[in-house]
């Protein structure tokens, strides 16, 4: 009887893997292939995909304002610091300012001018008049301004008159009269 119980017990347990063996390939078959994937393309094109687009696009929308208004309060701070104000008839960049003959400019501390037209001479009252940055040397009281060079005024009340019409470019405070 012990001979028995072997075989059938082999026979059992055989025919239990097999059954469990066809129950599993037939779970895998049916759970996606070729034709029948478990997520569809159109799934994905459809909903998935624009889903996680307009996830990524509000996010990025929203970092991006909150990374604006952080370098807008910086900024306006620098120039807090920095002392942005820029004196009456001055400005950041160059600007083109045409003289007639007689006219006067009067330089503030740290303007820069660049004769383009014409001729005019620089007053001062004591010496130099004027920084000569194109030669990097200065130029004195009554000197003619020679053209396409650059100029600095390092001290207040240094004076350009023009003898004719005179067209120069500015940067920083001046006054004309």
């Amino acid at each position: 009887m012990r001979k028995l119980d072997k075989r059938w017990t082999i026979r059992l347990g055989s025919l239990a893997l097999t059954a469990a063996l066809l129950g599993t390939s037939a779970a895998l078959a049916s759970g996606g292939g070729q034709t029948d994937p478990l997520v569809t393309l159109s799934y994905l094109n459809q909903t998935a995909i624009p889903q996680i687009v307009q996830q990524v696009e509000t996010k990025t929308a929203a970092r991006q304002a909150e990374l604006e208004q952080e370098f807008s309060a910086k900024l306006q701070q620098y120039r807090q610091e920095a002392g942005q104000s820029v004196p009456s008839g001055g400005s950041a960049s160059y600007t083109l300012v045409t003289m007639s003959q007689g006219q006067t400019m009067t330089l503030e501390v740290g303007c820069e001018v660049l004769l383009r037209v014409g001729t005019a001479t620089v007053k001062a009252g004591d010496s130099p008049a004027l920084i000569d940055l194109s030669s990097a040397g200065t130029i004195e009281n009554g000197a003619a301004l020679t053209k396409n060079h650059l100029y600095l005024s390092t001290i207040a009340g240094r004076t350009i008159t023009a003898s004719g019409t005179v067209k120069v470019l500015v940067r920083g405070g001046y006054a004309l009269s």
